[in-house]
């Protein structure tokens, strides 16, 4: 009986060896990885974006209804709530004395829950 030989060249088998998948499959996790905290950190910035602007939006006609209104506003704080996109912000408005008699500092500070979300000022002056 004869014995086949196999040439040298197909003893050895071609392909990747398990250190090589493995270090392969480490720079794929790690490469998903950041890719994974780069979409995410996307997310939460587009949310915040969208608080921001109906936060303002809420601010905004709190401090134009006490521009437009004919009175002096009253010294104090005051807190309404704002619907807007369907969620229910609030807006605490505080008015506070300014040097001047003829002027009134008007903070509305916008709050979701109890995380402040944005705070605008204003002064109002008598006509």
């Amino acid at each position: 009986m004869r014995q086949h030989t196999m040439p040298a060249q197909l003893a050895h088998a071609s392909g990747f060896t398990l250190v090589e998948v493995l270090v392969a499959l480490a720079i794929v996790a790690v490469a998903l990885m950041a890719g994974l905290q780069a979409s995410s950190a996307l997310t939460r910035n587009a949310q915040r974006q969208s608080d921001i602007l109906l936060a303002q939006l809420c601010a905004e006609n709190e401090l134009v209804k006490t521009r437009l209104s004919r009175q002096m506003p009253a010294i104090g704080d005051s807190t309404q709530s704002c619907e807007q996109a369907g969620r229910t912000l609030t807006v605490a408005v505080a008015v506070r004395p300014t040097p001047n008699p003829t002027f009134r500092r008007v903070d509305a500070q916008v709050l979701d829950g109890s995380t402040p979300v944005l705070r605008l000022s204003t002064i109002v002056g008598r006509r």
